[in-house]
């Protein structure tokens, strides 16, 4: 190998990074074990908040190579909540609101609320932007209306008025619905971020109003709903001047000096027991109390007071007249500190803890976050958002950022009055009870319209009109879908995918031993290099290991030896051809080259689709197979080739079949062609009878492209389906659909009840319906353990998506076969194979749903991810065919032969790779069926019969239909056939000479 130096290089500089990234799972791992075993009592009982407080007294702390255990977190490779449990929500923001409040007064009128609930109604199962839904309705309703008319008021002056155009109009429509997804994004995030939620995942969905919140480890659904949905709360309030609570902050600190003083005690004997371990001296939350306690004690004045003092100010750092600073590492103690009823009762009845938004750097090594006083008589603000008008960043006189904030004239009287009484004083603006910002009043501001200036960055002063701006519109959001993943199921799917993978692993080992006896060794040793390198590349890139994804692990397992058969079988062809082994070795590579390439790049091609269109577990095995296809093509590629070459060096002869498998598939000559017109017919008789199912059974759609709500449901013993089903009868009032899932004593229960109504209340309401009836079957009280909800807009949007998934990836795929292989007919071939392989399986699908038990026939999400991968797979399979076949087209010692015995050579040539890699990826789809769990159940079984029609329509449906092809080619122009299928490359360089 001419670069083997840098071969080498390259793989010990991939093998470091991945070692780097894996490492920071570990060090997370071992302070979540301390944690766990810091708060655990004698007794096994946990103290979440004390693990929590441990957590936080580390959290901005140096751990492990110069990073905090923050970073050391955030760096972790994370568990998705099918491995953990939690909670998986998509927002969207209700357009008809953005809307309404846009139409202010004019809202009111019958033709508008017609409009909008037309609107509302159409964009169930319309891909058009919601804007252009309501104008189209609008205008059905009232045909000679002026939308400017319509839309100018008071709110919008200042971007429209009764002369604009319609588009203009529109435009500003189109722009506020965008921004109040902005604005509702930022604020969930906020939001999120009160969970303390370790890796939560919030993001905008490109091209769509939805956000999608991703909550591992939650265990309180309702909890997140009633937090994340309904408008935000903007508010206007007087800050508390230090001095003027100063009776209190003295109170404070006496608490906190004996509260200290019963710490110490204890936290001097735990870092006593602690000091034992040393590789956990001073660095645990013991540790730390002892230090602070000692240091207390030690003190120079040792007056009451001033020992008072230093136990406020120790916890409470004073930063400015109207809030103190708390170290990022002490928030939770603080806030179980303020929550204290005794500690409440210190200050004045009106006043409202309140912290900052954001963090702030204090002395060297601290990051504080500002804890505020907010005075709000009976718990009610002055001044709230509802009276923005409009806000935005602006410049002042001397080109320093700053905000302009307009108020209409309720919220001018108002604001009029409270900057007139505090004059010099802070005014807090507040938004979900976090303080944003809290600038003092310079003098009585009686026009409603204001500028908050300071040391803002552009960035800051945009956020910042977003959040004044978020009070001006009622644009609640809705949960549009759910998933509530149990912790129990998490730990079992771990279980399974664990035992899966392992399994998977140990079969495809041992098959490429068996097969290619010493040299399967070296194909061994690749494998595990490239489980390696994936799960290094996944962590350094912070992807999320889902139960999808270790099926895409598994698959990769199965798919990567694909290469490595493809190079063994090349230099088997050599040696039995008589050439010395090294030789053999250098051009068994080099003719397998185009092969691997081209195989891999449809593969990656299609799997590149799923990633781009898929969502949930589609998303996660995309992930997964796309990296571990890059691993194996540089494993197959170079790892392989560097572990020959070294045998080759040391003079060793390696041996690539077993006693076993030696005379496997050799001097076939199987006649696929002239048998091609019997496979037609096979195939045509499966069309007939799938359309036959399509019209008369139809398909069994899952919940994603139905909409509804999926229940997990698990009973104390084994429960009859139809039992269970007239239960849920009765308390639904409508039969739901309910099947057996991962054994007799578990069913999923799916139903459309309450589906369209999108408030909290009824995500309760049909969970508590549920529950109840569950727990009333007799003699088998049964238990909700996941939860799902997709609503009818969701499942529009994702059948969409799946359609246009499935098209591009065979329309993608038709160009590639053209471009390399510069003939049509292999582009027509593998297009036909292609359509074929998604037909057999969609009849698969319709016509034996419901009697297959234990696996889900539905046509879902999984089940497009399923075709995508498989269309992956049988494109891999087709392009060797195809590569060998433009092979001996362009040989001269076979132009004299006619074309279907040049292709039935080159089928034959293949026929041992076909089987191998075939019988390697079905063996690992067996396990993950077997091994995988119920969830994975369904998309591995459409795989397996994929896979099986894949290897069929490569051999007996694409290859036939090249032949025809051909043939047709070869009447009309039988000198042009052998030019048009020379690779690119080969034609380029006779269009040169």
């Amino acid at each position: 190998m001419s670069n083997r130096s840098g071969v080498i290089f390259f793989s010990v500089l991939l093998g470091l990074i991945s070692i780097y990234y894996l490492s920071f799972t570990f060090v997370s791992k071992h302070y979540k074990d301390k944690a766990q075993a810091f708060a655990t009592d004698a007794e096994g009982k946990v103290d979440f908040t004390k693990k929590q407080r441990f957590i936080d007294s580390l959290w901005k702390e140096k751990v492990y190579l110069g990073q905090t255990l923050q970073q050391v977190t955030e760096r972790e490779l994370g568990l998705g909540l099918d491995l953990q449990g939690g909670m998986h929500v998509v927002m969207e923001v209700s357009p008809a609101d953005i809307v309404k409040g846009m139409g202010g007064n004019n809202a009111k009128a019958a033709a508008f609320q017609q409009a909008l609930k037309n609107a509302t109604q159409a964009a169930v199962s319309s891909q058009s932007n919601y804007v252009d839904l309501f104008v189209r309705e609008y205008k059905k309703l009232a045909p000679d209306a002026n939308l400017a008319l319509l839309f100018s008021n008071s709110a919008n002056r200042t971007h429209i008025n009764i002369n604009s155009s319609e588009s203009e109009v529109i435009s500003l429509l189109k722009t506020e619905l965008d921004g109040s997804v902005d604005r509702a994004f930022k604020i969930l995030q906020a939001r999120v971020d009160k969970f303390g939620v370790a890796n939560p995942n919030i993001q905008r969905l490109p091209g769509s109003n939805r956000i999608l919140i991703e909550l591992p480890g939650i265990d309180n659904p309702e909890r997140v709903r009633r937090l994340l949905s309904g408008a935000a709360k903007l508010e206007f309030a007087e800050v508390y001047n230090l001095n003027e609570i100063g009776f209190g902050l003295d109170q404070l600190g006496a608490f906190l000096f004996k509260k200290q003083e019963a710490e110490s005690a204890a936290a001097k004997t735990t870092a006593a027991t602690a000091a034992k371990d040393t590789t956990a001296a001073g660095s645990d939350l013991a540790s730390q109390l002892a230090k602070r306690s000692t240091t207390d004690s030690t003190a120079t004045d040792t007056s009451a007071i001033n020992k008072q003092n230093a136990a406020l100010t120790n916890l409470f750092i004073p930063i400015s007249n109207s809030a103190l600073g708390v170290q990022i590492k002490d928030t939770a103690r603080a806030n179980e500190i303020l929550r204290n009823p005794e500690v409440k009762a210190m200050f004045p009845g009106d006043l409202v803890f309140m912290w900052d938004r954001k963090e702030m750097s204090g002395a060297p090594g601290q990051t504080l976050l500002p804890l505020y006083f907010i005075k709000k008589p009976g718990g009610v603000a002055p001044l709230e958002g509802d009276v923005i008008v409009d806000a935005v960043g602006d410049f002042d006189q001397y080109g320093k950022p700053e905000v302009t904030m307009r108020m209409n004239g309720e919220g001018a009287r108002k604001w009029r009055t409270l900057t007139a009484a505090n004059i010099g004083r802070p005014v807090a603006i507040i938004l979900d009870d976090l303080v944003y910002t809290a600038p003092n009043v310079n003098g009585e501001i009686p026009t409603g319209n204001s500028s908050i200036s300071g040391n803002f960055t552009i960035d800051e002063t945009k956020d910042m009109a977003n959040v004044l701006k978020a009070g001006k519109l009622p644009a609640p959001t809705h949960i549009v879908e759910e998933a509530v993943v149990g912790s129990t199921l998490g730990s079992e799917a771990v279980t399974k995918g664990l035992i899966s993978s392992l399994v998977g692993l140990i079969v495809v080992l041992a098959f490429m031993v068996v097969y290619y006896s010493k040299a399967g060794w070296i194909a061994d040793i690749a494998l595990f290099i490239n489980l390696f390198f994936l799960m290094g590349i996944m962590a350094s890139l912070g992807a999320v290991l889902t139960l999808a994804g270790i099926a895409g692990i598994v698959l990769t397992i199965g798919m990567s030896v694909d290469a490595n058969v493809l190079i063994y079988e090349g230099i088997k062809a050599e040696i039995e051809e008589g050439k010395p082994f090294g030789q053999a070795v250098q051009d068994g590579f080099k003719g397998a080259l185009t092969a691997i390439i081209d195989s891999n790049v449809t593969t990656l091609l299609t799997g590149s689709i799923l990633f781009i269109f898929g969502t949930g577990l589609v998303l996660g095995f995309a992930t997964t197979l796309v990296i571990g296809l890059i691993t194996s093509l540089f494993t197959a590629i170079f790892i392989t080739k560097l572990l020959l070459d070294y045998q080759v060096q040391k003079g060793n002869k390696l041996a690539f079949a077993s006693g076993l498998t030696k005379n496997w598939f050799k001097d076939t000559q199987f006649d696929f062609v002239s048998q091609r017109r019997k496979f037609y017919i096979v195939s045509g008789v499966i069309l007939v009878i799938g359309i036959a199912s399509f019209i008369f059974k139809g398909f069994g759609l899952g919940v994603d492209f139905k909409g509804g709500r999926t229940y997990t449901i698990r009973f104390e013993q084994n429960v009859s389906t139809d039992d269970v089903r007239q239960v849920f009868t009765d308390a639904l009032g409508e039969a739901p659909e309910v099947k057996t899932f991962d054994g007799f004593d578990q069913i999923k229960l799916t139903t459309d009840y309450l589906i369209e109504d999108t408030s909290v209340e009824a995500d309760r309401k049909a969970q508590d319906l549920i529950a109840d009836a569950a727990a009333k079957v007799p003699g088998n009280k049964g238990t909700i353990v996941s939860s799902s909800k997709v609503g009818p807009t969701i499942a529009n949007d994702m059948i969409y998506s799946a359609f246009w998934a499935v098209l591009l990836a065979i329309v993608v795929n038709f160009v590639y076969i053209f471009l390399r292989f510069r003939n049509l007919a292999f582009g027509y071939a593998a297009l036909i194979s292609l359509a074929h392989d998604v037909f057999v399986l969609l009849v698969v699908f319709s016509l034996f749903n419901g009697w297959i038990p234990f696996i889900s026939l539905d046509i879902d999400q999984a089940f497009i991810g399923s075709v995508l991968t498989i269309m992956g797979y049988s494109m891999n399979d087709t392009v060797v065919i195809f590569d060998r076949i433009r092979s001996y087209l362009n040989d001269p010692k076979s132009r004299k032969e006619s074309i279907p015995v040049i292709i039935n050579n080159a089928l034959n040539k293949t026929l041992s790779r076909t089987a191998v890699t075939g019988i390697t990826t079905m063996m690992v789809l067996v396990v993950l069926m077997i091994f995988g769990g119920e969830v994975l159940r369904g998309f591995t079984f459409s795989m397996l019969i994929g896979v099986i029609v894949g290897t069929y329509s490569s051999l007996f449906i694409a290859a036939p239909i090249v032949v025809d092809s051909l043939q047709r080619q070869r009447a009309k122009t039988p000198e042009t056939v052998a030019a048009v299928v020379e690779t690119p490359a080969k034609a380029a360089k006779k269009t040169k000479s």
